[in-house]
């Protein structure tokens, strides 16, 4: 069993900054990646970014590439998301995930992000 954590969201103006912090616990071992999802009011849940554990390999949406950054240190099963040049369309419920080879089994209560124009 694995537990995560989101925290770090809020309000903040179109081009503004924001970093995500996600907190893994329990059995992490058995956890290959972690990836960040996003899902705004109205619209599914998307894909924002990936990293894994062993190698610190990133993969991001093309909505949000140059923008975000995510990256991990594996000592604290800790995992950020620097979100810099923030735009209205990024307001959504941000959810923490992690994964064991092509799939996500393990979900955060996710953190609120809310960009104004």
């Amino acid at each position: 069993q694995v537990q995560l954590v989101e925290s770090g969201g809020g309000l903040v103006q179109a081009g503004g900054s924001l970093r995500l912090s996600c907190t893994a616990s329990g059995r992490t071992f058995l956890t290959n990646f972690m990836g960040w999802f996003r899902q705004a009011p109205g619209k599914e849940r998307e894909f924002v970014a990936r990293i894994k554990w062993s190698d610190s390999s990133t993969y991001y949406a093309d909505s949000v590439k140059g923008r975000f950054t995510i990256s991990s240190d594996n000592t604290k099963n800790t995992v950020l998301l620097q979100m810099n040049s923030l735009k209205p369309e990024d307001t959504a419920v941000y959810y923490c995930a992690a994964g064991v080879a092509g799939g996500y089994v393990y979900w955060g209560q996710g953190t609120q992000v809310t960009v104004s124009s």
